[in-house]
């Protein structure tokens, strides 16, 4: 089994995630720091680096440029998606936004060892984004990124499949926990793109004021602070895929630029007279009604259109009837590992108190939920008491 070097240098996320990849097989060695890291590797080659980008001392970045055969893993917070765009540029194969969803980083390793598979061997660089020995039969099915087992998942799943090796624009739609961009990774990692850059955007979590200059990058000079030329996420995504979440919180003069990457493939980034070709695959999601704003004139109509080229609908948890029973105990048996607690099970009156919830928050209140009872039961077994402390 694969060998991975876990750089990070908060105790809990370390141990947390060490906990996960064991679980899975791997072989897990430690650092704090990028010096520590290197003491390691001087005794043993990984197969995987996994490191943080904000380290005591040197950044994780520096191993990138210290490392050239060892394809790395980097973690990064949402406030910090530009330190992870650099790195991509800089040679690092993947991505990953912190907090994680321990299912999607056990996803984003397998995609980086089998990227890598047979590799190690070789004397030239490895660290590319767009090298890889994958084949067709190691293309996940949708399945592996979001649990579901309900009619309306599995027609979800055929969408997904039938749409991914496309390069059409994908407008994800469901209310907010719901997995929407479980789904646009599924559509990624399936697409022929699947090598390339899947650059993540909340829409939301971004201020007005410099939505544009993060999108399209902007000139030296262009207001006040642009200190240098810097590309944008929309570039940093060229030849892979831009997920934009929340999409109906981007400003309409955004909307006017984003409508002109998809009609004629070009950016202009902001202060300069200059447009610049991208080939950029477009995943957008949202949890608000994009035909009803158009109409109020909140929504650009045209923009609409274009992004409505293949819409695909995540229904609510509350709408997938049984599903909502394993999917709990795939989060109990997850959440057990997450804490390094033996495994823990649900008596008959917490599972009939989890079907008759209507979940507004979705899966994501359904995983707060357990997480919340995992901490506070001492029985070996989940009670409704538990899990309505957290519903009160």
């Amino acid at each position: 089994m694969a060998r991975i070097l876990i750089v990070e240098d908060e105790t809990i996320i370390r141990s947390a995630l060490r906990r996960l990849l064991e679980h899975q097989g791997y072989r897990i060695e430690e650092a704090d720091t990028v010096d520590s890291a290197l003491m390691v590797l001087e005794n043993i080659k990984p197969d995987m680096i996994i490191t943080d980008v904000r380290l005591p001392g040197r950044p994780g970045s520096d191993l990138l440029s210290l490392t050239r055969n060892i394809p790395i893993l980097i973690m990064t917070s949402y406030a910090s998606l530009r330190s992870a765009v650099d790195s991509m540029k800089q040679g690092a194969v993947e991505y990953i936004a912190k907090p994680f969803d321990h299912d999607e980083m056990i996803q984003a390793v397998k995609t980086v060892l089998d990227k890598y598979a047979g590799t190690r061997e070789k004397t030239a660089p490895v660290l590319t984004a767009h090298a890889s020995t994958r084949t067709d039969t190691d293309i996940p099915a949708p399945s592996t990124f979001m649990y579901g087992e309900c009619p309306e998942m599995k027609r979800l799943f055929s969408l997904i499949e039938k749409v991914a090796p496309t390069d059409s624009t994908v407008l994800i739609q469901g209310e907010s926990g719901t997995g929407k961009e479980l789904a646009a990774k599924a559509l990624h990692q399936l697409s022929k793109r699947r090598d390339a850059p899947l650059i993540c955007v909340n829409c939301a979590a971004i201020p007005e004021t410099l939505i544009e200059s993060e999108l399209f990058g902007h000139e030296k000079g262009a207001f006040t602070g642009a200190m240098a030329t810097r590309n944008g996420l929309i570039e940093a995504a060229d030849g892979g895929t831009l997920f934009l979440d929340e999409i109906g919180e981007l400003p309409l003069e955004a909307q006017a630029r984003l409508l002109r990457v998809l009609q004629e493939g070009e950016i202009r980034r902001v202060g300069s007279t200059q447009s610049r070709k991208v080939d950029v695959r477009l995943i957008a999601a949202t949890h608000r009604n994009l035909r009803t704003m158009a109409k109020a004139g909140e929504f650009r109509e045209d923009l609409f259109y274009r992004l409505n080229v293949m819409p695909l609908k995540i229904p609510a948890l509350r709408e997938r009837g049984a599903d909502i029973v394993g999917l709990a105990h795939k989060l109990l048996e997850r959440i057990c590992i997450q804490m390094a607690k033996p495994p823990l099970t649900f008596d008959g009156e917490s599972l009939r108190l989890i079907l008759q919830h209507s979940w507004p928050g979705n899966v994501r209140e359904l995983e707060n939920c357990i997480e919340r009872a995992v901490i506070l039961e001492d029985s070996g077994v989940i009670t409704p008491e538990l899990l309505r402390h957290r519903q009160r």
